[in-house]
């Protein structure tokens, strides 16, 4: 299923194609901050529909993940990183910027990001 996601001000859109019916609830020191819900799947699973130059990276830690928001009203978007294990690119978007996904229908699984 395609759904269509977007930052608060517009200037970034986006679509990303997956069943989402399990999302991450983190409470790493950025997670934990930003309130965001993330939903893990394959970077070729989403689109940008305005330039990338519209978004803006934040990286932390580590810099293995490249934290993507609007540059103009900050909302966070997702993450891309590559997989540990495969090496593989992968996605987590947060899925509060869908609005067609009924936040209240997921299951959300909680995970330990301050401990790593």
């Amino acid at each position: 299923m395609k759904h269509s996601g977007s930052c608060h001000c517009g200037k970034v859109a986006f679509e990303v194609e997956g069943d989402i019916h399990e999302v991450t609830d983190c409470n790493c020191s950025l997670c934990r901050r930003r309130g965001g819900l993330l939903w893990f799947g394959p970077r070729e699973a989403l689109t940008l529909k305005t330039p990338e130059s519209d978004l803006s990276t934040y990286t932390f830690n580590k810099h293995h993940i490249q934290h993507r928001f609007c540059a103009a009203c900050g909302v966070a978007l997702f993450g891309e990183a590559d997989n540990p294990k495969t090496g593989a690119k992968m996605l987590a978007v947060n899925v509060r910027c869908l609005p067609d996904v009924d936040l209240k229908t997921l299951k959300v699984n909680e995970f330990d990001g301050a401990s790593l």
